[in-house]
């Protein structure tokens, strides 16, 4: 018989569960969340032929080595990185005292929050949930996650293995459709991560708001690669290839358009396809090249086609036809703003091309439009380096590569403005759910009681003089 309780109710008791753990023990001890983090890691390890069988199934075929290169490989580096550190990172901060207010000492200590939530998308559902949980456990939290109702086979199995190592009360998974998603957000937890769509971002931000909820928001956005005019081509197209590529396009950091020297463009098409076309072949029957997630994306990106083609765009695609829900590779050229394909987060395998002649044009380009998660540079003068990275804003960048910024585990990753807030990944993610609680000392000895009123007095006078310069 199937449960009837509400999805809120069923909510609501899990998170009392876990407040309730949390205040039985709201200070775990560094050899108990490394404890955490090993069993994560043996669990993933141990099963990670079911993660990629599952993950395919929801994808209708994704590449296992995507799986494993793109999902498994940096949730087991991310948490080796953290038993690694996680002492150095929970040791208290040492702060300087002003000698005015000596003899005292200061230190920030690091204390978890309590209950985490994090919302996961359906584009990497396995290291898009761990990535976020090694943080918020490495910080001493309990932890509920809301998987895409998109990867249902993924959701299942992830709920299954969690439950074999962790009590319900540390890790929870929470499974079900948008009204269920809607709830979660409403939630009172004491941090809340999401990463997906910017436009259910701002939903997911007013619902914590209700709570005062302090939220990180990995949105995505439309991220920009430039090439420049002396990069060799082939360099840079197939790195470009090889972020675009990955996973059919379907990454928040994919290079969404490229911004090609006008004399350039065509070489660098030909370039972009020779680099794919090595990649893959062959579409039909390719092991190595994902699907579409479901035919409700693909319907997304077959209408940004249609409507690109009648605004006047001309479309170079890379293969006679696609094969199911395998969209083949497309590069669009004489795109105009009006277009979808230009407006919103492509989140596919269509590349559009974007002439300029001088590279201030590029970054005029750019920094019209909404700051993006992640921005690419080719070309090794590194005085155009530097003014790429001191004139553009975005989430993070690489220079002369794509993706592999979002891997490293000592960088922070998240976005600014409207691809995102707050940032997570190595310290930053342990610091991103923790809580720095400023802490001040003194003991017997009380020099404050000096400036104390009735005010006047000469020891005052003489403070005064000595500090207000």
């Amino acid at each position: 018989m199937p449960d009837a309780t509400p999805p809120d109710s069923k909510l609501e008791q899990c998170f009392a569960l876990q407040r309730q753990a949390f205040a039985a023990n709201p200070m775990p001890t560094a050899a108990q969340r490394s404890q955490w983090l090993k069993s994560l890691g043996e669990l993933l390890n141990e099963h990670r032929q079911a993660l990629i069988e599952a993950i395919s199934h929801d994808f209708s075929h994704r590449s296992a080595d995507e799986t494993l290169l793109a999902e498994l490989l940096p949730s087991l580096l991310g948490i080796r990185d953290a038993r690694k550190k996680l002492k150095r990172w929970m040791k208290p901060s040492r702060r300087h005292v002003g000698l005015v207010f000596q003899p005292a000492s200061a230190r920030v200590e690091y204390q978890p929050l309590g209950v985490v939530g994090v919302i996961v998308p359906w584009n990497y559902p396995l290291f898009l949930a761990i990535g976020p949980l090694i943080g918020a456990l490495a910080a001493g939290n309990r932890v509920m996650l809301k998987l895409s109702e998109a990867t249902p086979t993924t959701g299942e199995l992830l709920k299954r293995l969690f439950a074999q190592v962790f009590p319900e009360d540390l890790v929870a998974v929470v499974l079900g459709e948008a009204d269920v998603g809607i709830a979660f957000s409403r939630l009172p937890f004491d941090h809340l991560l999401f990463t997906g769509a910017t436009s259910i971002g701002r939903h997911v931000m007013r619902a914590a708001a209700e709570n005062l909820t302090p939220v990180t928001l990995e949105l995505g956005g439309k991220s920009p690669a430039i090439v420049s005019h002396d990069v060799p081509l082939k360099d840079a197209a197939e790195r470009i290839a090889f972020g675009k590529t990955l996973n059919a396009g379907q990454t928040c950091i994919a290079p969404d358009y490229v911004l090609v020297p006008q004399d350039r463009a065509d070489d660098f098409v030909e370039a972009y396809k020779q680099a794919v076309q090595g990649f893959y072949p062959t579409l039909a029957d390719n092991p190595d090249y994902t699907a579409i997630i479901n035919q409700r994306q693909l319907a997304r990106l077959n209408h940004y086609l249609s409507d690109a083609t009648g605004k006047g765009a001309t479309v170079i695609t890379l293969y006679e036809q696609g094969q199911a829900q395998r969209m083949p590779f497309s590069v669009l050229l004489d795109v105009n703003d009006d277009m979808l394909v230009m407006q919103d987060e492509i989140f596919g395998p269509l590349l559009p091309v974007v002439p300029y002649n001088h590279i201030d044009e590029a970054f005029a380009y750019i920094n019209q439009r909404p700051r993006p998660l992640a921005l690419y540079y080719f070309g090794y003068n590194k005085a155009e380096q530097k003014q790429v990275l001191e004139r553009t804003h975005s989430g993070g960048v690489c220079l002369n590569d794509t993706l592999l910024h979002a891997a490293q585990d000592d960088l922070p990753f998240g976005g600014i403005g409207p691809s995102g807030m707050g940032h997570y990944h190595g310290r930053e993610g342990f610091l991103t759910f923790s809580h720095a609680k400023s802490v001040l000392i003194k003991q017997r000895f009380n020099a404050a009681r000096l400036v104390y009123p009735p005010y006047g007095k000469f020891l005052q006078r003489l403070v005064y003089k000595l500090f207000l310069r």
